[in-house]
C-alpha cells in the first residue's frame, strides 16, 4: 500500500508564499522605475554596485544569481545609458571591473525611494516590529538553505 504525502495547501506553502510575494513585489517595482528608464535586470546590478562599486563582472554576476554572459548583455546596456564603466584590470586582464558613473550614482536618489515605497506597501498594516521579525525569519530561513 503507497503512502501518499499529506496535502501542502498553497496558503501554506512556504515556498510558495515567498515566491508569489517576490513576484508581486518585482511587478510593483518594475513599475515605478519604468518612468525612470530603468528595466528589472539593470536595478539589481544598481543596488549592488551602490553598496560595493568597482566589483568584477564575474563577482557581481555571482552576487545577483546571474549567468556571467548574460550579465554582460545587462551590463552593456547600462553601459550604453552612461550608468557603469567596465574596465579591465592592469593586475589580471582578464578580470573586467564595472564602475558606477555619476549618472549612476545619482540614480540611487531617485530610485531607492521606489523600492522603499514597495516594501511600505508590501508591509502596510505590519508594526515596525513585525517587520523587522519578519526580516529576522527570513535570513534565518535563508542562512538555512545556503548550508545545505
Amino acid at each position: 500500500m503507497s503512502r501518499r504525502a499529506a496535502p501542502l495547501p498553497l496558503e501554506e506553502s512556504l515556498g510558495f508564499q515567498v515566491r508569489d510575494l517576490n513576484r508581486l513585489m518585482q511587478r510593483a517595482l518594475a513599475a515605478r522605475i519604468a518612468p525612470h528608464g530603468v528595466a528589472p535586470g539593470a536595478w539589481y546590478f544598481l543596488r549592488v554596485l551602490w553598496e560595493e562599486d568597482g566589483l568584477t563582472q564575474r563577482a557581481l554576476a555571482a552576487r545577483i544569481g546571474m549567468q556571467e554572459p548574460t550579465a554582460v548583455i545587462a551590463l552593456r546596456g547600462m553601459e550604453e545609458a552612461g550608468w557603469i564603466t567596465r574596465a579591465r584590470s592592469e593586475d589580471d586582464r582578464r578580470k573586467v571591473h564595472v564602475h558606477l558613473t555619476p549618472a549612476g550614482r545619482r540614480l540611487r536618489e531617485t530610485l531607492l525611494p521606489e523600492a522603499r515605497a514597495v516594501i511600505a506597501q508590501a508591509t502596510r498594516g505590519m508594526t515596525e516590529a513585525e517587520r523587522a521579525a519578519l526580516l529576522a525569519l527570513l535570513r534565518r530561513a535563508r542562512a538555512s538553505l545556503e548550508g545545505a
